[in-house]
């Protein structure tokens, strides 16, 4: 098929790839413009955009996609079909309508549960034991078209949103590729009234824990921001991220050290620091984290 391919970030890239290996003739890729990062405050491409420039294919990233002009390049394309992931700008009516078969979006969640921006963290946030993606129809309102395809997965019971994205990005890939291939066969499914959620954006202000918590939703919010943005405590006057955390036989003192290898009290019931990031370092499991500083038992986190 011709095809348009809009995405950005990292969790896009997969699907771009399988799009090319299955054939499809990409007339086009469009991605978020680049933007300052590093040190230096450099422009750096999205990975969308570095992984399509790799591939040699024109790649398209407009501030906005409301214009007239743009509008008319984007049509002037004269795709099948536009495929749609993770690609961070609304898409205007005339954008919806251009594509012969309409827009198709990756959604990685099971709609109507956790339309918006942030369905996998907001699923392992919420202790959800099951997650997938949805191959749906793009319409004006958030999320809310009719789905072609969808497909299940488990959710593990210490999976982070590192983890689960990159798995769910693979099933994604590997989705798109089969909804094209099936497209004159599968029928619109209109999502139900019932069970809508919204997965709203994350906050860092969610990020900071409080130890007064149960221990069950101290381990869905470090396992559900890890790796971004991170939940954090404070550990000796400094700010440690907590990115993998599993629940463990315990109590005391909310935030307490209970042993010598990072099990916390909790609320209730207790928890085992898996990964920790001391500010400035890269991520550690617990044993090579401890290596560097013992954090003994008694010690308060806070």
């Amino acid at each position: 098929m011709r095809l348009i391919f809009m995405g950005t970030p990292e969790f896009s890239v997969p699907v771009l790839d399988a799009l090319k290996d299955a054939g499809q003739e990409i007339l086009a890729v469009y991605c978020q413009p680049p933007r300052p990062a590093g040190r230096g405050k450099k422009e750096r491409p999205t990975p969308v955009h570095a992984r399509a420039l790799e591939m040699g294919l024109e790649v398209r990233h407009p501030v906005s996609l409301k214009g007239a002009e743009e509008q008319e390049a984007f049509a002037a394309l004269g795709a099948d079909v536009a495929v749609v992931v993770a690609y961070g700008l609304i898409l205007p009516q005339a954008v919806l309508d251009a594509p012969a078969q309409g827009c198709l979006n990756i959604h990685a969640s099971l709609l109507p549960r956790w339309r918006g921006a942030a369905p996998i963290h907001r699923a392992i946030m919420a202790g959800d034991d099951m997650t997938g993606v949805c191959i749906m129809q793009m319409e004006a309102g958030l999320d809310t078209g009719p789905v072609l395809l969808r497909h299940a997965t488990p959710i593990a019971p210490t999976e982070t949103t590192g983890q689960l994205h990159d798995r769910l990005s693979q099933i994604g890939a590997a989705s798109i590729v089969e909804a094209l291939d099936r497209l004159p066969t599968l029928t619109p499914v209109p999502q139900p009234e019932d069970g809508v959620t919204y997965a709203a954006k994350i906050d860092k202000a969610e990020a900071a824990i409080d130890w007064t918590r149960p221990a069950v939703e101290l381990v869905r919010q470090i396992n559900g921001l890890s790796p971004f943005p991170g939940a954090w405590t404070m550990l000796n006057g400094e700010r440690v991220k907590l990115l993998a955390a599993a629940p463990a036989p315990g109590e005391g003192t909310p935030g307490q050290m209970l042993d010598d290898t990072l099990m916390v009290a909790c609320g209730q019931g207790a928890l085992r620091i898996l990964t920790a990031q001391r500010a400035g370092k890269s991520a550690q499991d617990a044993a090579v984290f401890l290596r560097g500083q013992p954090v003994p038992k008694g010690t308060q986190l806070g």
